[in-house]
């Protein structure tokens, strides 16, 4: 303040930076030159400050303001305007929510209306920063330098930075590989390459992928330089798919395929790794012209297999966990990159049950080592092997010729399976059903559930059978079969089946002769179905017959020509075939 020509004077700043002189009167006070009233000089002054503002105050600047009030939407500037502006509280927040600004501050800020629908002027500390701090950015965009900024909060499809100013940085820009948690880096301060602004509408784009995209280069340079195969290296887990992981070597990425990420099973890669954590690497091969590497975990670890045939010996007792059940049987993980088969031969004595029934994955079992293969890595156990055998049993109770009665508990092609309520059951083969009777399906003849009585025929404790016979209840009509028909002897029966070699002629029921086409007649006979009929008597002698191939030959012609019995010697040796048979007879 000053005194000139009579007058105090009063200087102040205009936000334009220029400075005008106020007459002292305008208190209303009595100085040298005479009173002045009041009312006057407050009009006189308002006049001279609306000029001013007029003049000096226009949308688009930047100007000094002092905080004056804060609330949680606004906070309010003066900037010597006749009203206060409004700035958005937010853009004065930190990342926590904190407040950067305090009443009695000063700051810039930028002038967007004069007049709002509240009265009052619009203002923006974001602009006023961007304008301030546009030709650092803009320089550092053309050189391609980076900047220094931090982390302020998460937005719609990224994350905002404060670099002086807001700006923003993309979801895709802030790493090399996709980010999921964008929380873990506000509050972050880190170097971004600016990609893209925009001064008209006040929007900064960053990038940090750029800049770590360029740090990654020159190691990956350094890198391929030292890499060498049968190394051991460290790296971080980069990303994991459903057929391994990618490893960061430090700019070069590396295959850990799930192969060799562990002796054992390995279910899924995400089971045994995670995004980020540091591991120890073999370098198993490198490709330098494709720069692919392939790596190994497991390399790094020592191969249980190594030990396995001192650890795991024949017929010792072991525990583990079931990890897998196939039809075939279930493997048993013993200890780590260690897994066991016992195969469904090996579950049970009677094999009963199949193994994906009766066994679950995750399940605790014991079983007996039965041998082990180090060399194709595999160890089979036994499960049978810790029960009592019941064949042993059964070879006891149930001798050769003992008759047993049961039931039909399941009915096949090839026969009949008894349940004697022993655990294992009996087979009555379709063969042993009937000495003379050939059965085509057992189904037509018995049902499920129908009591029957057998004999036991065998019980092979070497290759699991139990067999009984219906038949060996009775006779076999074949062992007397010389005594009720003698070579040499009439006999009769009907014609059941004829064929182009000759007559089939059942003479017992069950029993059958065949009459062989040169036996038919002494005539030529072309087809034996031009004399004979299927239903006929057929009257005709035996000339030979086989015990053991069930085997009766007949001659018709033998009955009519009377020459048979004097010419056939029944001291001969049998004959092996029909032709050797008939020599020595007259035609």
């Amino acid at each position: 303040m000053s005194q000139k020509g009579g007058y105090i004077m009063a200087t102040t700043k205009t936000p334009a930076s220029k400075s005008f002189e106020i007459p002292a009167w305008v208190k209303g006070f009595d100085f040298e030159m005479g009173e002045i009233k009041e009312e006057q000089a407050k009009t006189e002054f308002g006049d001279m400050i609306n000029s001013a503002n007029a003049k000096n105050f226009a949308e688009g600047e930047v100007f000094m303001g002092l905080v004056v009030a804060m609330n949680d939407e606004f906070v309010t500037v003066d900037i010597g305007y006749k009203q206060e502006g409004l700035v958005l509280a937010r853009e004065f927040r930190n990342y926590d929510g904190t407040m950067k600004v305090k009443v009695g501050d000063e700051i810039q800020v930028y002038l967007e209306k004069l007049e709002s629908t509240m009265g009052n002027l619009v203002l923006s500390k974001d602009k006023a920063e961007i304008l301030k701090a546009w030709d650092k950015i803009s320089e550092a965009c053309e050189k391609g330098e980076p900047v220094e900024g931090t982390v302020i909060t998460k937005v719609k499809g990224g994350l905002s930075v404060d670099i002086g100013v807001k700006a923003f940085l993309p979801g895709s820009q802030i790493d090399i590989r996709p980010v999921k948690n964008l929380d873990k880096y506000i509050g972050k301060t880190m170097e971004f390459k600016v990609i893209k602004f925009n001064k008209k509408r006040g929007n900064i784009v960053l990038s940090r992928r750029a800049i770590l995209a360029e740090e990654r280069g020159k190691m990956r340079d350094e890198t391929l330089t030292q890499i060498q195969e049968g190394m051991i290296v460290k790296g971080i887990v980069k990303n994991i798919t459903d057929y391994g992981a990618f490893i960061d070597l430090g700019g070069v990425d590396g295959l850990l395929h799930i192969t060799d990420m562990s002796w054992g099973r390995v279910k899924h890669p995400s089971n045994l790794l995670g995004v980020g954590d540091e591991v120890d690497v073999k370098i198993l091969k490198y490709d330098a012209s494709k720069e692919r590497v392939s790596l190994g975990l497991k390399q790094v670890q020592p191969n249980p297999w190594e030990s396995a045939k001192d650890k795991y010996m024949p017929g010792s007792k072991v525990s583990g966990e079931i990890v897998s059940v196939k039809d075939y049987g279930i493997f048993v993980e013993l200890s780590d990159g260690i897994e066991g088969l016992i195969h469904v031969s090996e579950m049970s004595w009677t094999n009963k049950k199949a193994a994906n029934k009766v066994y679950n994955v995750g399940e605790k079992i014991e079983a007996v080592v039965l041998e082990v293969d180090v060399e194709n890595k595999r160890i089979s156990l036994g499960l049978k092997q810790l029960m009592p055998n019941p064949w042993d049993d059964l070879a006891n109770k149930y001798n050769p010729g003992k008759v047993v009665e049961g039931t039909v508990k399941a009915i096949v092609e090839f026969g009949l399976f008894i349940d004697l309520g022993e655990e294992v059951d009996a087979l009555i083969h379709v063969s042993d059903l009937s000495w003379t009777k050939k059965t085509v399906n057992p189904a037509d003849e018995f049902k499920v559930g129908q009591k029957v009585k057998a004999a036991v025929v065998t019980v092979d404790k070497e290759n699991q059978k139990f067999c009984l016979g219906l038949k060996q209840l009775e006779e076999d009509p074949w062992k007397r079969i010389e005594e009720r028909m003698p070579v040499g002897s009439p006999v009769e029966g009907e014609a059941v089946r004829i064929t182009e070699f000759g007559v089939f002629v059942e003479l017992e029921t069950g029993i059958e002769g065949l009459v062989h086409i040169s036996e038919i007649s002494e005539e030529r006979v072309e087809k034996p179905s031009d004399k004979v009929n299927k239903g006929d008597r057929v009257k005709a002698i035996v000339i030979s017959i086989d015990k053991t191939a069930k085997k009766i030959a007949l001659s018709m012609k033998a009955v009519t020509s009377g020459e048979y019995k004097s010419s056939y010697k029944p001291e001969v040796a049998q004959p092996s075939t029909l032709a050797d048979k008939l020599k020595g007879f007259k035609v």
